[in-house]
Parts: C-alpha cells; structure tokens; sequence
C-alpha cells in the first residue's frame, strides 16, 4: 500500500491544470529514535524558548523572528512581513519554464518527491506534460512553498509519473574551483592507471541497496531487543586494529598487492 500524500494541489502549464498528489520519495520512519527522559522521573522532557539574559521562559506570543545587524542590535520582523514575501499560492506548481535536463548539476538537487494525478480526469493533462518533457529531454522549473520555505523546485519525468526535486539555493552551492585548483593536473603514469583501472574491474559488482546498509541501526535494535528480553546488551564489537601505513609509499608495489590480495579474495570464495 503507497503511503498517504503530505501535500496535494494543482500543476500548472500556461492554462493547461490538473490536481496532482505529492509524496516525499525518501523516508526516516524506520531509523530508531529516542526521548530525552528525567532519569529520576522517567517522564519526557520539553524543551521551551529562555530569555538569554533573564534565564525566564518566553511565552509563544513574545516570540518573534530578528536579523543581527551588529552586537545586540536586532532588526525584527513579524510573521505578517515574512508571510508578505512568499509566493501567492502555495498549491499551484506553475511551470515558470524548461531547460535541458543534462544541465542541471547533482549538486543543486536537494530533496525528491513523487508527483502524481490525484484524479482520473486529470491524468491525461499530467501525461502530456510528462511525456512532452521526456522526448524533448528537459525538466521543469517552478517554485512551490514547502516545508514551511519557498523553493525551487524541478520537475523530472520519471517512468510513468514525475519526481518533483527541491533545489538548493545559489548561495548554498559552493564553486569547486575554490577546493580543486591546487590539485596537480599533470597527466597520470599509464601503467598505474592501468592497475588502478584492473582493481576498480576487480571490485565492480551489480548495485545493491543493501550496500548502503546502516549497520549501526542494526546494532541499536539488537541492544533495544535483549533490554526488553531483560538480557545484558550485546558485546561491543572489537574493531580490528588498522595496519598503519608507511610514511614512504611506492604505489606501483602498492597496487600489485592489491590486485594479488583481490585475485586471493576471489579464489578462496
């Protein structure tokens, strides 16, 4: 069973609409969580907003949202002024416009949704949209208010639905220019480009989602299931102690042990 939508509204382009359905594409239900308990009471403990100065507690009402424009010094604005720079709308992804899908780097997507029809009428209009976006290979880009902030968002054909991105901000983005340009750029020794390449074929394998296991979520639930058994937690684990590397390395030899370690590996399995 799909689960249920966090958000429905309208996809627009130019008078073309129909109600589409939203659901994120990623989820932390299963990650273990916790609450901070009063170890003496076992009741839960809530946390409250403090003046900085008064060490008193701030009611709700008093609250209210400051830019620092020097050292306590504060300009304050109202949920009413932050409210007055959103979008009109926060139901309505109106395609603003296209451009060509391969152009948008991995680093400016941030957080993926599937876009769906949420009625059969409409469902021939969200197709179109859909398919005329696959075979000119490009993505949409609109803005939609989510998760409480306005957004960028880019709408990617996918299958038989959309997956709608929310993309990172201009000033998020960091050039990589600025960390990469003191990396020697000389052409690299042919023979240890082949060994490299030879290891990387040696250790290529079908991908897996089970490769990016969290094995420290594992770890948590067997320690959660004996305390409700009343055992002890489990032992922890001993990490193997790391060979330290030499200060001098001849890679050359490196990667030939390597590769013969690999072609052991695979022998003995």
């Amino acid at each position: 069973m799909a689960p249920r939508s966090f958000w429905k509204g309208y996809l627009k382009l130019s008078l073309v609409t129909c109600p589409v359905a939203m659901t994120p594409a990623t989820t932390e239900n299963e990650k273990v969580r916790f609450h901070t308990l009063n170890r003496k009471t076992n009741n839960r403990v809530v946390s409250q907003y403090v003046d900085a100065v008064s060490g008193k507690a701030v009611d709700e009402d008093d609250e209210v949202k400051g830019y620092e424009r020097g050292e306590d010094d504060f300009v304050l604005l109202e949920d009413e002024e932050l409210e007055a720079v959103g979008l009109e709308s926060t139901r309505t992804i109106d395609i603003d416009m296209f451009v060509e899908a391969d152009s948008i780097r991995w680093i400016w997507y941030d957080k993926p949704h599937y876009l769906v029809p949420d009625d059969p009428v409409g469902e021939e209009a969200f197709s179109v949209i859909r398919d005329a976006m696959a075979s000119t290979g490009t993505v949409g880009i609109s803005r939609l208010v989510m998760y409480r902030r306005e957004r960028a968002v880019m709408l990617e054909p996918r299958g038989k639905g959309i997956v709608l991105w929310t993309l990172r901000y201009g000033d998020e983005v960091r050039k990589p220019e600025e960390f990469f340009r003191n990396i020697d750029d000389s052409d690299t020794d042919p023979e240890l480009m082949r060994l490299v390449t030879k290891l990387i074929e040696e250790r290529s394998k079908p991908w897996d989602p089970d490769m990016v296991s969290d094995p420290v979520q594992a770890r948590l639930l067997d320690i959660i299931s004996a305390k409700k058994k009343g055992r002890k937690r489990p032992a922890k684990a001993k990490a193997e102690e790391e060979e330290r590397p030499s200060n001098v390395v001849n890679i050359m030899d490196a990667l030939r042990k390597s590769l013969s370690s690999e072609k052991k590996k695979k022998s003995k399995s």
